[in-house]
């Protein structure tokens, strides 16, 4: 039994681009000192990536079997991140979008769709900025 597959080199390309993107999202987080910021957008990008490509290698028939527990155990770490403070106002929304969204970025990399990836990581680093431009409350 083979302990190396030389294929497997190829796969460690996109595993650092989804670890680029996944560090882009963070790096847009921890500026805005929100929670979730680099390291936890990396390992979440960089982890549905190697999900999305064992998936595919393991399972060439089926690949979206893994694909959609990737989907329910972020969209369930993200559940833990939306609170309720004592004044009623829900936090923690844009956060958990964002790591959801990191997930689906690594995926489309780990099925080979660089560009959807790229365009999706343009909208999680710049979509969290947008209500800045119509409201001036600090708080968002």
């Amino acid at each position: 039994m083979a302990y190396y597959d030389p294929t497997e080199l190829t796969l460690i390309l996109p595993v650092a681009v989804a670890a680029l993107f996944g560090s882009l999202i963070g790096i847009e987080r921890e500026m805005r000192h929100k929670p979730a910021g680099i390291g936890t957008n990396l390992l979440i990008c960089a982890g549905a990536c190697i999900f999305a490509l064992i998936s595919a290698r393991v399972d060439p028939y089926s690949p979206s079997r893994i694909a959609s527990n990737i989907l329910t155990g972020v969209g369930f770490i993200g559940a833990g991140l939306i609170l309720k403070d004592d004044g009623g106002h829900v936090r923690g929304l844009t956060t958990a979008a964002g790591i959801w969204m990191a997930a689906a970025i690594g995926m489309a990399i780990g099925y080979n769709y660089y560009l959807l990836a790229a365009t999706g990581t343009l909208f999680a680093v710049f979509a969290p900025r947008f209500p800045g431009w119509f409201n001036k409350d600090p708080q968002v």
